[in-house]
C-alpha cells in the first residue's frame, strides 16, 4: 500500500462543475496514458502508482476502493466567494460529515467509513477549483479553463 488514487467528482453537463475530469484528462496526457472519454469513469484502468477515476458524484461504494490507497486526492469545483482562493486546497479529516444536500457524500465521510470498516484510512485532500458558469451545457468558462494547468502543477506538487 503506497499508491495514490485521484478522484475527480462533479457535472460534466454543467459546465464548470466538470471541472475535474478536464484535470483528470490533463494529467492523464502528462503521463502518457489515454483521456477518459464522458462515459469513461476509469474504473477499469486501476493498476499505476498513481490511479484516477471521475465520477458525476461521491457514492460510499467508493470506500471499498480507498483501502488499497496510502493517500487519495479529490478534485471538484468550488462557487467563487471572496475568502476562497480560485484554487483550494485542504486536507481532510476522518470524520462523517451531513452533507449540504443528502444526495451528495462529503470526502471526509468517505474516510471515516473507510477508518470504521477496514481500520485505516488513506491521509486525504480536497482539490477545488473555482468555477463560474454552472449553467446547463458542455466545456468550460474560460477562466476556469485558464484555472486548469495551475491546478495539474499544484496535484502534481502534493503527490510528488
Amino acid at each position: 500500500m503506497g499508491k495514490t488514487l485521484i478522484v475527480g467528482f462533479g457535472n460534466l453537463y454543467r459546465r464548470d462543475d466538470g471541472v475535474a475530469r478536464h484535470i483528470i484528462n490533463a494529467l492523464l496526457r502528462h503521463w502518457g496514458r489515454p483521456s477518459l472519454d464522458a462515459l469513461d469513469d476509469g474504473w477499469d484502468r486501476l493498476g499505476y502508482p498513481v490511479d484516477v477515476v471521475c465520477l458525476h458524484q461521491l457514492v460510499p461504494e467508493l470506500v471499498e476502493t480507498l483501502k488499497e490507497y496510502r493517500q487519495v486526492v479529490f478534485v471538484d469545483a468550488h462557487v467563487p466567494t471572496e475568502a476562497t482562493p480560485p484554487i483550494y486546497v485542504a486536507p481532510l479529516t476522518v470524520e462523517h460529515r451531513v452533507p449540504f444536500v443528502y444526495h451528495q457524500t462529503h470526502p471526509s465521510t468517505l474516510l471515516a467509513l473507510a477508518q470504521s470498516l477496514y481500520g485505516s484510512a488513506p491521509t486525504g485532500l480536497l482539490i477545488s477549483v473555482q468555477g463560474h458558469d454552472f449553467d446547463f451545457g458542455e466545456g468550460l468558462s474560460a477562466e476556469t479553463a485558464a484555472l486548469v494547468p495551475a491546478a495539474v502543477a499544484r496535484i502534481l506538487e502534493l503527490i510528488a
